[in-house]
């Protein structure tokens, strides 16, 4: 890695604690609108609905509109409560304004970050919708630490597409022989980063079984032993 000058890093379940961010989100709504709904029942079955449905929108199968109603609609029947769309309009809507208003990152988030800031080049790429990452990376003062932010809806394609690896480097003035990409997702992140022709490490956030080259890290504090 000593040849690295420029790190770039996923936002959610990387650096943004997305899940606990997620929960705290849905807890203010549900009380807001005087839901009768058990959280964690929800937020069961709102995970994984919510990773199916994001692979499909990073693989241009859904639109945004659908994976927003879709990830309620689908949690909702599975845990066998009604509930109407305009009342699932709703909750979309205020969570995407809620959601950005949180502030917990993953342990070890600001170490690495505070430890990386005076020997490389930081920058964002990020899948997530752009009016709600924008409020993440504010509302964190995450956005001190970056030179470069760019979102799928900035560079018109999602990660593990190319073009916005290739826009991110163009944006920083960044070779890939010097550029490093580290995220939690195996497919986005890691996989579309090294078809590019950059390094990747994955920061095996979902604890998954990852092949035996793939550089990975179980804590983000590990990083700091290898940059």
């Amino acid at each position: 890695m000593k040849h690295i000058t420029d790190i770039f890093f996923d936002l959610d379940h990387t650096l943004w604690d997305f899940d606990k961010n997620s929960e705290i989100t849905y807890s203010i709504i549900f009380n807001k609108l005087d839901l009768a709904i058990d959280i964690s029942e929800f937020l069961v079955a709102y995970k994984q609905i919510n990773l199916d449905l994001w692979k499909l929108f990073r693989n241009e199968l859904i639109d945004k509109d659908t994976l927003r109603y879709k990830r309620l609609h689908d949690t909702f029947k599975a845990i066998n409560i009604t509930v109407t769309d305009a009342v699932i309009y709703t909750i979309a809507d205020d969570y995407v304004y809620h959601l950005s208003q949180q502030t917990h990152l993953l342990e070890g988030a600001l170490v690495l970050l505070d430890y990386l800031k005076p020997k490389y080049k930081l920058h964002i790429i990020t899948n997530g919708f752009a009016e709600v990452q924008v409020g993440k990376l504010k509302n964190t003062n995450l956005d001190t630490y970056f030179d470069v932010v760019i979102n799928s809806e900035m560079a018109g394609v999602k990660k593990p597409n190319p073009i916005i690896f290739e826009k991110a480097l163009q944006m920083a003035n960044a070779s890939k022989e010097s550029s490093l990409m580290i995220g939690d997702s195996y497919e986005a992140n890691v996989l579309g980063a090294l078809n590019y022709g950059i390094k990747a490490i994955c920061y095996n956030y979902h604890n998954e079984k990852l092949p035996n080259h793939i550089h990975h890290v179980n804590h983000l504090e590990d990083l700091i032993q290898i940059l």
